[in-house]
């Protein structure tokens, strides 16, 4: 029977157990990821499994890399995932953590939107660091999200974005993501968007400033294809900011309906 081991395909026999092959192929792991779990008991192979054998501390090849940062995905995914283009459009608190996500995740083409720069008050809730103050946001990330996962295409345009260019930046995209601050530039882009590509996904967020219970949070649906993020009441104002936690669980959720919708599973 043909299972895969560090994704490559193996003919094995019927009888074989998850141990025995380890015995055969990598006796030193101490690390056994089958079909997406860590396991720590033998057990009898099938047909189609996906096994994982890795031994810590030791720095696999580039070509086996890519394969052993997906071993604890659901089996399965990876390969729709990497099919998948999506552009983030604000790389702010919400922009930025969605991005780190999704690269974590594997989806296969990133387009990174912004104009800013990195300055002291970002790092509070965004994905950027003391020593990237000052740069362009798009090559701070594109710098932090090479160090995650340099196996996807990233495409950095520093550009504001306004009704003149939406066609032209996101054309060529499955899935378009909302993530800026200003509520007017949120309805503008939403707005083009919904006018010019009726049928793509276009996933944004409204409320999401302050300290309350995350729980608040939820997804609407508007329209055809519009799914937003948010509580829709606590924006960020004086006496209410933006905090990481909070940002960061509604990016997350975000980025939950991306992959949502890239593996099929966000049904009308």
């Amino acid at each position: 029977m043909k299972i895969f081991v560090n994704e490559k395909e193996y003919e094995i026999d019927d009888e074989i157990t998850l141990y025995q092959l380890k015995g055969n192929l990598k006796p030193d792991a101490d690390i056994i990821i089958y079909n997406g779990h860590i396991v720590n008991t033998d057990i009898r192979l099938k047909s189609g499994d996906k096994v994982v054998f890795i031994k810590r501390g030791e720095k696999p090849s580039k070509e086996e890399l890519e394969y052993l940062m997906v071993a604890r995905h659901t089996p399965g995914v990876h390969e729709k995932l990497k099919k998948g283009r999506v552009a983030i459009t604000g790389l702010g608190g919400l922009g930025s953590n969605i991005a780190v996500s999704l690269a974590r995740m594997g989806v296969g083409f990133l387009r990174l939107i912004d104009f800013d720069v990195v300055e002291p008050s970002n790092l509070n809730r965004q994905y950027y660091f003391i020593d990237q103050i000052g740069l362009k946001k798009t090559e701070a990330l594109l710098e932090t999200l090479l160090r995650v996962n340099p196996y996807i295409t990233y495409d950095a345009i520093d550009v504001l974005v306004d009704e003149n260019n939406v066609k032209d930046l996101f054309d060529d995209v499955d899935v378009i993501v909302e993530a800026f601050d200003k509520a007017e530039t949120k309805a503008m882009l939403i707005k083009s968007c919904m006018k010019l590509f009726p049928d793509k996904i276009i996933i944004g967020a409204s409320g999401v400033a302050g300290v309350h219970d995350t729980s608040l949070l939820r997804v609407e649906r508007i329209g055809k294809n519009v799914y937003i993020v948010g509580d829709f009441i606590n924006e960020a104002k004086p006496g209410e900011g933006l905090m990481a936690t909070r940002v960061a669980v509604a990016a997350n959720m975000q980025a939950n309906l991306v992959i949502r919708y890239l593996l099929g599973l966000l049904k009308d």
